[in-house]
């Protein structure tokens, strides 16, 4: 396996709640290739919480879109991929409930479909690993308050996945609540999608079109400055909206505002 470990100064220190955790993080495709600063501020809040994090250079795609076009087959390899880049450590963290939805919800079921027993055991392992940022901070850091720092209005768009898939709740509202100088103002209908849904744009461009200008219009309601979401797809698809309509609205990850603080 070839991996890139953080070389924080913090990781691993002890009396943090990170300590003593090999974290892997999974940057998934759209953070990669659009958003690279989500995943470098993903490392820094995780590095800053005294986790050891590692890069595995082997990961590559969760499988979510051909899964969902139907290509169960074609995707087997990217499945086994992760299970080979991420089974060795305690944890892996996304900032991404949609695509840990996927690794929790259609890997077992590819594995399955497959009729392997190897790689379904070994999928049931990764599943269990696999986690969406503010999971993992709230679950199995306990913690909620990460010392951040954001002093600007905004406003909150929960994505779908993380919504109804992974039963996130109030986990990243907590870790928002505690973020000093910023101030929030609710979303109207902030739990209609955003109109993204990967492919779904795709095959049904004018109602996706419909949903993010509703969902734009919602936002611009608010006088808020950024729109924070846990999911840089629907950022993408609100971001781009928003510019169109030059709103003057910027947006942004949770995982950056909370790994902002008042020495940055």
């Amino acid at each position: 396996m070839t991996t890139t470990t953080s070389p924080g100064t913090r990781a691993g220190a002890p009396g943090l709640p990170g300590a003593g955790l090999d974290v892997a993080v999974f940057i998934t495709c759209i953070n990669d290739i659009l958003f690279p600063q989500t995943g470098i501020a993903m490392t820094k809040l995780l590095e800053r919480l005294g986790c050891r994090v590692h890069f595995p250079r082997e990961q590559t795609c969760c499988a979510q879109i051909t899964t969902n076009t139907g290509y169960f087959t074609e995707s087997m390899d990217m499945v086994e991929s992760y299970v080979k880049a991420f089974s060795d450590y305690d944890y892996v963290v996304a900032p991404s409930g949609s695509c840990i939805a996927a690794v929790r919800d259609q890997h077992p079921m590819l594995a399955e479909h497959a009729g392997d027993q190897g790689l379904m055991r070994d999928v049931e392992h990764t599943s269990s690993i696999s986690l969406d940022i503010s999971e993992f901070l709230v679950d199995v850091l306990g913690v909620t308050d990460v010392g951040a720092y954001f002093p600007h209005l905004v406003t909150l768009h929960p994505s779908c996945h993380g919504m109804r898939l992974l039963k996130l709740g109030d986990r990243p509202y907590r870790l928002l609540e505690n973020v000093r100088g910023m101030t929030t103002v609710d979303l109207p209908a902030a739990e209609q999608c955003c109109g993204f849904g990967g492919t779904f744009c795709v095959k049904n461009p004018d109602m996706s079109s419909t949903m993010a200008a509703d969902k734009a219009r919602h936002i611009r309601e608010t006088g808020a400055e950024y729109v924070v979401g846990w999911d840089n797809s629907c950022l993408l698809n609100i971001g781009g909206v928003l510019s169109r309509q030059n709103a003057g609205v910027k947006t942004i990850h949770l995982v950056e505002v909370l790994a902002n603080t008042e020495e940055d």
